[in-house]
């Protein structure tokens, strides 16, 4: 099961993700609707979050708000990855101590 955070679609959030791949803290509109995503471009989505309080707009540009960067700060992992990456550990301690 998914569960997306802060009430965020999953286009919503490719939208955010393109800033961080960017490395941007604006984007132009025509670079909002070059996003692809499945179900659609980036120009709903990107309205959406306007709405939502994660973007500012005018004519010229869509402008990442406090709140979104806080998203994007977010470091979120699976959390199979983290036990597996733990049982990794655990065994080649074992390796090494077998050795």
């Amino acid at each position: 099961m998914i569960i997306l955070p802060n009430d965020l679609t999953s286009q919503e959030i490719r939208v955010l993700q393109e800033f961080r791949r960017l490395n941007a803290e604006t984007m132009t509109p025509e670079q909002i609707k070059a996003i692809k995503h499945p179900f659609g471009g980036g120009e709903q989505p990107a309205a959406g979050l306007v709405g939502k309080g994660y973007l500012t707009a005018d004519a010229v540009v869509f402008a990442l708000t406090e709140k979104a960067k806080a998203f994007l700060a977010i470091d979120a992992r699976p959390m199979f990855e983290e036990a597996g990456s733990a049982a990794s550990t655990d065994d080649a301690e074992l390796e090494a101590e077998g050795a």
